[in-house]
């Protein structure tokens, strides 16, 4: 079985988690392993655009996603679960496929919605992006 499992998780939405997380839990509970729950508050992207927002503002986003993500665990995640929080700034992807090597998992959970192929041809799906490039299996739970 899985002895490390990560379920990854945008905090502001509800569909990213709502179906995965059950699927985590069972897993976890069958194998006795950790949960690693990973969210990643996503960088502006461009020098223009950050030029936007205040100079404080990864600082202060990174505090408001900590606060955020324990209260979602000690919500959402059984007390019976040994579970680990991961939290970081930058690309979503990037962010998660260096965590798994990290964090040593050898299960990926992720809440993904049905393919919009014209968004994702435009933006890509970070979803894709991990499932393509992930040293170990992932599981795509449908939102």
């Amino acid at each position: 079985m899985f002895k490390n499992i990560m379920l990854t998780l945008d905090l502001n939405a509800k569909s990213s988690w709502e179906k995965a997380l059950p699927q985590a839990v069972e897993l976890i509970r069958a194998s006795g392993g950790t949960l690693h729950v990973m969210t990643v508050v996503p960088e502006m992207g461009m020098p223009l655009v950050e030029g936007f927002f205040p100079a404080d503002y990864e600082e202060k986003a990174v505090a408001a996603a900590s606060k955020a993500l324990d209260r979602f665990v000690n919500d959402n995640v059984p007390e019976e679960i040994k579970v680990k929080q991961h939290l970081a700034f930058g690309k979503i992807h990037k962010k998660v496929l260096a965590e798994i090597k990290k964090a040593d998992c050898d299960l990926v959970i992720i809440g993904a919605p049905i393919p919009d192929r014209v968004r994702e041809f435009l933006v890509g799906s970070n979803a894709d992006r991990i499932v393509s490039r992930s040293p170990v299996s992932v599981l795509v739970v449908r939102a």
